[in-house]
């Protein structure tokens, strides 16, 4: 059978995809297809034909799956931030649960560990404390915010997001409106022109403080006093600022900082430890869930106050200051200075002092480190290795360091399970045994999962 693009085909969904597509098959061939779920019965839209797979879309539903419900979002189908508020939570979190697990089976080559069930949320809306909108001009000539649509960088213009923090739509209008009355444009990425790129929102939800910061094509913001009058009228503001970026790049961040209105950052609170965050430092975007990530990373580091600790791609120091309070001493690594900053700054404000922390990659530090030590006739160890890295997963120069140090137990922290799985199968090669998981829901509504998982070192 030859599939062709805008082909129609009647399909019953039976499986998720890794990003929660549903798949269906026509006589073997495979389907991706956006916004299906499994038991859906559908009339699928080819958009994409390859020789042994494609994609297609939802052209006519002709039977919903049991576990359909009514996204709350009206443009949750065309936005890329939601890909599963289609699908009902507890489905969600099934979804995620068996696609960490199957993946660790599959690429990780692990079986016998025991996989605790996932932390979900009791409320899973509204849960975002940064959120960044792309400003464009629409084809009317009006100013547009909202999300990328999936894979694409077309705005969706919507100010109100339902997984973001409740209020930001109100700010969002002031800085359309400033822009409507100065005359400001939009940035355009084909021509780079324009001004503004982004608008970056972070809250503080412990402490109620908030952060605005423009990205812009620039370094100057027109009337920048006057934004500034209206935006300090809202309760908590805290941190206004503009970010420099003129690069022609998908990244949103640029370097330089431009700081506006207040010291720069805003505080808030995980658990019973402060954080003072910047504009470019790293910090989890879901308080609740982070408290319970962290809470499970302490219990699988086992600590008993005698050990020393290594914490790599460490932000802000978020789990580093968990871990000190329980630590003989903990080493944390991060590469972007101002995290470290800040990190530094927050040891202080917690009355922390066995928290040191380096600038530098984690895949350069560590083996740096551990080869100075072996120059030096010392032993590098550690007790404890704590990661969090991003997508990619480790360095393959960092898991030899790792393993050459003989740590008791690694705690594995991943925003990307088939990453983790990869790691996790190099790891079992090399001395040690995969004997704790779980998973924590930050993102609902999303296909991402975070995980943490214990790697004990093998007694011989």
């Amino acid at each position: 059978m030859m599939i062709k693009k805008n082909d129609i085909y009647e399909i019953t969904v039976t499986d998720f995809g890794n990003d929660g597509e549903g798949i269906g098959r026509i006589d073997g061939y495979t389907l991706f297809i956006k916004d299906a779920i499994p038991g859906d019965i559908i009339k699928a839209r080819i958009t994409k034909a390859g020789k042994s797979f494609g994609y297609a879309r939802v052209e006519e539903m002709v039977k919903p799956s049991d576990d359909r419900v009514t996204p709350v979002c009206p443009v949750a189908a065309r936005c890329g931030g939601c890909q599963i508020q289609h699908l009902s939570y507890k489905k969600q979190l099934e979804f995620k649960q068996n696609k960490v697990k199957n993946q660790l089976e599959r690429i990780g080559k692990v079986k016998n560990f025991t996989m605790h069930p996932i932390i979900g949320m009791e409320n899973p809306y509204f849960y975002r404390n940064k959120s960044q909108y792309p400003v464009t001009l629409g084809k009317d000539g009006s100013i547009q915010i909202g999300f990328y649509a999936g894979r694409t960088h077309n705005v969706i213009e919507t100010e109100k997001c339902y997984i973001g923090t409740e209020g930001n739509e109100k700010i969002l209008s002031v800085v359309r409106n400033h822009m409507e009355s100065n005359h400001i444009l939009p940035y355009d990425e084909v021509n780079h022109k324009g001004l503004v790129r982004h608008i970056l929102i972070r809250k503080a939800f412990a402490t109620g403080q908030w952060m605005v910061c423009l990205v812009i094509n620039g370094k100057k913001y027109p009337n920048a006093d006057f934004l500034v009058d209206e935006l300090r009228q809202f309760d908590g503001m805290t941190s206004i600022c503009l970010n420099v970026n003129r690069e022609k790049s998908n990244v949103i961040l640029g370097k330089e900082v431009i700081n506006l209105y207040g010291e720069g950052f805003i505080t808030d609170k995980i658990g019973d430890v402060s954080f003072q965050i910047s504009p470019l430092a790293f910090y989890q975007v879901n308080p609740v869930q982070t408290v319970k990530l962290y809470q499970t990373a302490l219990e699988y580091a086992g600590l008993t106050g005698k050990e020393t600790v290594w914490d790599l791609y460490c932000g802000i120091g978020t789990i580093s200051l968990f871990l000190a309070k329980s630590a003989l001493h903990v080493k944390g690594v991060e590469i972007i200075p101002e995290a470290i900053e800040n990190a530094r700054n927050n040891a202080k404000l917690n009355g922390i002092d066995n928290a040191e922390f380096f600038v530098g990659k984690a895949e350069e530090v560590l083996p740096a480190y551990y080869e100075q030590q072996e120059r030096n006739g010392i032993q590098a160890t550690a007790d404890v290795i704590v990661v969090d890295p991003p997508r990619k997963g480790l360095d393959i120069r960092l898991r030899e360091t790792m393993v050459k140090m003989h740590p008791t137990r690694i705690v594995y922290v991943s925003c990307d399970s088939a990453t983790l799985a990869r790691d996790v199968e190099y790891l079992t090669r090399n001395g040690y045994e995969l004997t704790d998981v779980r998973t924590c829901d930050m993102f609902p509504m999303s296909g991402h999962v975070e995980t943490v998982v214990l790697m004990s070192k093998v007694q011989k």
